[in-house]
């Protein structure tokens, strides 16, 4: 009887819906951190995951030295639809812009949560 319910459990298991891909593979990795004042990376996933980078040093040996930064994110939600994040951040704080491929509006969650 106890084979059976493991048996009966491993089988419940096996049938589940998956939730997370298994088989992501990174498609791109690229990293530029030659200079000290610069730097840029980008990389993406076969699951359609994506993100750039670029920052450099502003102001550089004064009291206002800060960094900039540009960049750009992206994935593909379980709707199916891609959403793209491009931000700035620097002296000014983080600023996002929030796009959406076709299928309805950015839901309020999503930008709450990047806005703040």
């Amino acid at each position: 009887m106890k084979l059976f319910v493991v048996f009966a459990l491993v089988a419940a298991a096996l049938a589940a819906p998956q939730q997370y891909p298994q088989d992501v593979q990174v498609v791109r990795y690229e990293l530029n951190n030659g200079s000290p004042d610069a730097y840029n990376f980008a990389w993406e996933l076969s699951d359609g995951s994506k993100h750039q980078e670029q920052g450099q040093l502003k102001n550089q040996g004064t009291e206002n030295e800060a960094i900039s930064v540009q960049g750009q994110y992206a994935w593909v939600g379980p709707d199916g639809v891609t959403y793209i994040v491009s931000y700035i951040a620097d002296e000014n704080g983080f600023q996002p812009t929030i796009e959406q491929g076709p299928g309805g509006a950015v839901p309020a969650g999503v930008i709450a949560s990047l806005v703040g």
